[in-house]
């Protein structure tokens, strides 16, 4: 007999995210590997038992003071990854949207007085405890919409000690927000005032001094940079990255958001982990990105949010072979915290199938977080991570469109508000 903590019985459709190789591409990700008329079952936080229910009912026995939740033939997910997150701020842009109703570029919001730059003013004017606050609620309602692993970004500071302080908050929202969070530093996201017109200094400053402190007390797993026009150029982009990759972080980029600029092709000379955004990379960069195996992780709830964007290139992805991921982006500039209507966003926009989105924002968002031991597919032996929704099937989850589950677990607890309490 197996020992459990919970068993959820009566699945109807269970996606294991099992089969195939990590992380999927073509064909591979359409394969949710679905266990009908399922069961799955829980103790000390891992997978102990998935499978059918009728082999469940033999096989497990609930140790006292266990719980049998009844999915009702609805459908689990493994708990979905946000592999692409800007968490951390204070302050909200709502000012913007008559601007972006008019139609005003990004570039042109940010001479106005908005974008980035917006931000930072709130963050950096933020205490620690208002910081805190407000981002800890943010992380609770991304995980109420599903995310049980979210990366989250910093690079509202735009400074030495500003950007340290973000990933401090981080590492200690970590120990209490009920998701499992991943650092990553982004001190590339925009050149800050003081170093304008001589945003080399500024790159000088990211390289020897904030990398290497970031690197010795292990604050982030990654390093972004924004490369763009008017952001960070092709060759500071390299500079930081080649630095970071040195002193042992794995490499991401925000590659052709606005125009193709050669991110992607250096994503792949890198090995970075993943290029992300990819609204305007050429088909010979996607196929560069393939070649190499870095993960293309789209945001297509994004473009909704700004005037004259193209759709996430979903299906061209799939098609050059590329691994494909999906993130929210959840941002001032785009304050998106469902991961669930992301899923639809890339369905109706991204042109991926629902089991291509799923497998993106399971198994593949997991490998573009060097996660894939430990999140996005439903294991015995791995972190009882699952979501579930009340549900027929798996297209239904996108096909509504702002669905969310009824119930999310992290480590077999369940995520509830305004606190976890344990399987009810």
């Amino acid at each position: 007999m197996i020992r459990a903590d919970l068993l959820v019985t009566n699945i109807g459709e269970l996606a294991t995210l099992t089969r195939g190789p990590v992380p999927r591409t073509a064909g591979a990700l359409r394969d949710l590997s679905i266990v009908r008329d399922a069961a799955l079952a829980v103790r000390d936080g891992v997978f102990v038992y998935v499978g059918r229910s009728r082999n469940a009912a033999r096989t497990i026995r609930l140790s006292k003071g266990g719980r049998t939740v009844d999915a009702n033939d609805g459908t689990v997910l493994p708990g979905l990854v946000d592999s692409h997150s800007h968490a951390i701020f204070a302050g909200e842009r709502a000012f913007e949207l008559p601007w972006k109703a008019e139609g005003a570029s990004y570039p042109e919001i940010a001479r106005r007085g908005g974008g980035i730059l917006a931000t930072v003013r709130a963050t950096r004017s933020a205490s620690d405890a208002d910081l805190s606050a407000v981002t800890a609620a943010r992380f609770r309602r991304m995980s109420m919409g599903g995310s049980t692993t979210i990366e989250v970004k910093s690079g509202y500071a735009l400074d030495h000690a500003g950007e340290i302080r973000l990933l401090e908050i981080v590492g200690r929202l970590a120990r209490v927000s009920g998701a499992r969070l991943v650092p990553t530093y982004l001190g590339a996201h925009a050149v800050p005032p003081r170093f304008a017109r001589r945003s080399d200094r500024y790159v000088d400053e990211i390289v020897k001094r904030t990398l290497p402190e970031i690197a010795r007390r292990r604050l982030a797993h990654f390093c972004d940079v924004f490369c763009e026009p008017g952001y960070f150029s092709l060759r500071q982009a390299e500079r930081i990255l080649r630095a970071a990759i040195a002193l042992g972080l794995g490499a991401k980029i925000h590659a052709d958001e606005f125009v193709a600029s050669g991110g992607p092709r250096l994503a792949a000379r890198l090995g970075a982990r993943s290029a992300d955004h990819l609204l305007a990379a050429p088909r010979g960069d996607l196929r560069a990105l393939a070649r190499a195996g870095v993960i293309g992780v789209l945001l297509p709830a994004t473009p909704f949010t700004t005037p004259g964007s193209r759709a996430s290139p979903g299906r061209e992805l799939v098609r050059a072979g590329v691994p494909v991921a999906l993130g929210s982006d959840c941002s001032p500039n785009s304050w998106i915290e469902s991961m669930s209507l992301v899923l639809s966003h890339a369905v109706y926009s991204a042109r991926l199938t629902p089991a291509e989105a799923i497998s993106a924002a399971t198994v593949n968002a997991a490998a573009a977080l060097d996660l894939a031991d430990q999140a996005g597919t439903i294991t015995v032996g791995r972190p009882a991570d699952f979501v579930l929704y009340d549900l027929a099937s798996t297209d239904e989850i996108p096909y509504r469109i702002g669905s969310v589950p009824g119930r999310v677990y992290r480590q077999g607890i369940r995520i509830s508000s305004p606190r976890m309490d344990p399987h009810i």
